[in-house]
């Protein structure tokens, strides 16, 4: 019986099929030998145990189209972080560094800024004019208020989506309002530390009506680059693109070297410098990794 893995708990794995609704399930001992884990999202075949108390085992894991592993999730149409508009303030940084790794493993994202009946129309619109040049859907929701959830909810529909996003946004508010099947804990952001308590303990697959599904997540502080490259990270800034072939010098940075077509556009407005340094912070993160790599070897 063929079904998908909407949740992993302490080893086992439950399944969701068509045909049957949910078994709870446990591997089989040879994807260990074969260093191959169960994620959330795996489309699998199980064997049925008992159909009565609904136990199986995962017999196979089915080739995926792509993986993320922090989180540790598989088969993804599109990444949805959602990051508050205030309280907290959004660390665009974490923003930009979660939307470089979703670029480099080819899974499109879309933003989602919640608490918007926080903020002013020049905040928002400020927010707007920053990612407006990605090329990717910008949304502006209140879980408080209900507003822009509809938009929301037709982003989702015919995908499986992957909800991210650091403790205190709202994610689990939102993810209660696009889909009623488990209603997802809420909690307050503290005012000592300006930040929220991380109300999701495991990942979980959720159906959000129709053919719609949304991978919930646990909250992130912070976002590994992986096995990105100072040299590549540009590539990962949608908005450098249309102005890299115009570098003078092949394998530009654009950093510091004249005739570089990226900071020219910079200069004229064409990329936003919020977004810009981002890129900087970034570049000399990697930079620094790289060195201290080569000082352990």
């Amino acid at each position: 019986m063929e079904g998908k893995i909407i949740k992993g708990v302490s080893g086992f794995y439950y399944v969701h099929t068509a045909e049957s609704g949910t078994y709870e399930c446990k591997a089989k001992g040879i994807f260990r030998s074969q260093n191959r884990k169960p994620l959330i999202g795996d489309c699998v075949e199980i064997a049925v145990l008992d159909e009565k108390e609904k136990k199986g085992n995962v017999i196979e894991i089915y080739p995926r189209k792509n993986a993320l592993f922090r989180p540790a999730v598989a088969n993804i149409d599109q990444a949805l972080v959602i990051f508050a508009a205030a309280q907290p303030e959004p660390n665009l940084n974490l923003l930009d560094r979660f939307l470089a790794v979703m670029r480099f493993q080819n899974v499109p994202a879309a933003v989602c800024f919640n608490k918007t009946d926080l903020v002013s129309e020049e905040v928002k619109n400020n927010l707007a004019d920053i990612y407006s040049g990605l090329g990717i859907p910008v949304l502006f929701v209140s879980a408080k208020e209900g507003t822009g959830i509809d938009a929301l909810s037709g982003l989702l529909q015919g995908k499986t989506s992957a909800v991210a996003g650091p403790s205190g946004a709202g994610k689990s508010s939102i993810v209660n309002l696009v889909q009623q099947e488990e209603q997802m804990e809420t909690g307050a952001v503290s005012k000592k530390i300006g930040r929220g308590k991380n109300t999701t303990r495991h990942a979980r697959l959720l159906c959000a009506g129709g053919d719609a599904y949304i991978m919930d997540t646990p909250g992130f502080g912070s976002l590994e680059l992986q096995k990105l490259t100072a040299k590549g990270l540009w590539s990962c800034y949608p908005e450098f693109l249309p102005f890299e072939p115009s570098c003078r010098f092949t394998g530009c940075s654009h950093i510091c070297e004249p005739g570089c077509g990226v900071r020219e556009a910079l200069k004229e407005g064409k990329i936003h410098r919020q977004r810009y340094e981002t890129y900087t912070a970034l570049y000399q993160e990697l930079k620094e990794a790289q060195k201290q790599r080569k000082k352990n070897i």
